[in-house]
């Protein structure tokens, strides 16, 4: 499926269950004289060794980034069980990548010397200065707990270069969650893509999520395994049970979407979503935890308002908007279906030409965050100039 400016930015989406039918669909609605870069988004329901390699054999050695998914956001909204991807045009964008395979050994002078190597590698292609003109994409392995420390190292690095991205997911079975890289899909890493543009962006982070009165202290956890043990000197599943209103047993992630927690920092709150009760009572979460924070609880707004004021907002600033890549978390997928609203937001999300994937946590200028909707936002050529 070609955009309106054609070869600019292509999307391109694939349900078929094979993997080399889903490669073969993807290169002839991606393929074209001019295309630099993929960036892909896919299910993890794929034989993932035959999907990297049949992906590597249709595009003849083109530089191919992706990772799994807990939902796609795809041409036509929001997908399941499919690959969705985006093909930019190399005489607009300008993409190196590379690969962090041992994250816990990652430092600042591994993070300097990577950006160097990809500033390197785009400032090469003469396409439009680094400064204000660039931006970097992150993918993570969604269950290596592993972001904060990347991310805090990354951000040093890129300095006033912004940042964004998503940690991978697995159709939310919480087993294992992949980054592609040179045909091969990863775990225990994570992908790094600078992108340097001349076409007008902004890097965006948006929440539904307002602050109810409920405070509850972390008197006991694990911040290594992101595990809180105790809530209140009490231990965490059961105050977690009781401010739901639900027998701890019942706690399931959809009731995790619907309430909440979130650490405040300064006059914002950034939530730190549960991922599953164990069965010694404690709480795993996505984000970094530990002990001594103060969690307050919360509920979700509107989804689909908090969407539109975003999108007015961007396209105030940008003009018409030309792509939007969108770090969505899968919890705000099911938020929108407890509401009943996850068709409108769907639809919402095809008419505004954001193509992504649903998250087990986003990343934004160094920050690790849960429950948010987070991407960067592309205007068209010839539009509004750069502020």
């Amino acid at each position: 499926m070609l955009s309106a400016y054609a070869q600019v930015i292509c999307t391109a989406m694939s349900d078929h269950k094979d993997a080399e039918r889903v490669a073969q669909d993807l290169a002839r609605q991606l393929m074209h004289p001019h295309l630099g870069f993929v960036l892909f988004f896919c299910s993890t329901s794929y034989d993932l060794e035959a999907l990297g390699q049949a992906l590597e054999q249709y595009f003849g050695g083109l530089p191919l980034v992706g990772c799994t998914t807990a939902g796609e956001i795809t041409p036509e909204g929001y997908g399941r069980n499919c690959v969705t991807a985006i093909g930019f045009d190399h005489q607009y964008f300008s993409v190196s990548c590379s690969l962090i395979e041992e994250m816990d050994r990652f430092s600042l002078l591994d993070a300097q010397q990577l950006v160097e190597r990809l500033i390197n590698d785009c400032r090469s292609n003469l396409l439009a200065p680094i400064k204000d003109h660039s931006f970097a994409l992150t993918l993570f392995d969604g269950l290596s707990s592993r972001e904060e420390t990347v991310l805090a190292a990354l951000s040093a690095a890129f300095g006033r270069i912004p940042h964004f991205g998503g940690s991978a997911g697995d159709d939310n079975h919480l087993s294992h969650t992949y980054v592609y890289f040179k045909g091969r899909f990863h775990s225990g890493s994570a992908v790094v893509v600078l992108i340097n543009t001349w076409l007008d962006f902004e890097v965006f982070s948006t929440h539904h999520i307002q602050p109810l009165e409920e405070k509850f202290v972390v008197t006991q956890a694990d911040r290594a395994l992101r595990r809180v043990y105790e809530l209140n000197a009490e231990p965490a599943a059961q105050v977690y049970a009781d401010f739901v209103g639900v027998p701890v047993e019942a706690l399931n992630y959809r009731l995790f979407a619907a309430h909440p927690l979130a650490v405040r920092i300064r006059d914002r709150y950034y939530v730190r979503a549960i991922q599953q009760v164990n069965e010694d009572q404690s709480l795993s979460f996505y984000c970094a935890v530990e002990n001594g924070i103060v969690l307050t609880g919360m509920q979700p707004g509107a989804l689909l308002p908090n969407l539109e004021q975003l999108f007015t907002g961007l396209e105030q600033r940008l003009g018409p908007l030309l792509l939007t890549i969108g770090c969505d978390c899968f919890l705000r997928r099911l938020s929108g279906e407890a509401e009943g609203v996850a068709d409108q937001v769907s639809e919402f999300l095809r008419t505004h030409q954001v193509i992504g994937f649903n998250t087990y946590g986003e990343q934004c200028n160094g920050l690790h965050l849960n429950q948010t909707f987070t991407g960067v936002a592309i205007g068209r050529p010839g539009g509004h100039a750069r502020r």
